[in-house]
Formats: structure tokens, C-alpha cells, sequence
């Protein structure tokens, strides 16, 4: 399997897949398309069902809030 770049025209914004091995950049709108950056590595959200992942075995907190 090859491996693929993206590129993007910074006039239009069309985006074209080409193959890795190519040296020289596609043109679009009579301008060199520029090489798409990677997307960041992937994150865990801050949503409710990962807030607590770092906490290790203290009791939840259940919203009653007091003391009987």
C-alpha cells in the first residue's frame, strides 16, 4: 500500500491526494498547492465519562450534598 499527501489550493481550497513518492507539488490556480499539516494525535475529551480517570478510588460525589 502507498503512502498518500494531501494537498490543499490556498486560493480555492481544493484538495488533491496524491502519492508520497511525488517531489514536485500539484498546481491549482496557476499556484503550488501547499502540503496539508497532519491532524494533532487524538485526545481524550473532558466529558463526564473520562473526568474522572485520573482520580484513583476516591468516593464520588453524588449531588445530595449533605450530612445526615
Amino acid at each position: 500500500m502507498d503512502d498518500k499527501c494531501i494537498f490543499n489550493c490556498e486560493v480555492c481550497g481544493t484538495k488533491i491526494e496524491t502519492a508520497a513518492s511525488q517531489t514536485k507539488a500539484p498546481e491549482c490556480c496557476n499556484k503550488p498547492m501547499k502540503k496539508a499539516e497532519p491532524l494533532p494525535a487524538c485526545e481524550l475529551s473532558s466529558t463526564a465519562e473520562h473526568s474522572r480517570m485520573d482520580d484513583f478510588g476516591e468516593p464520588c460525589d453524588d449531588g445530595r450534598g449533605g450530612k445526615s
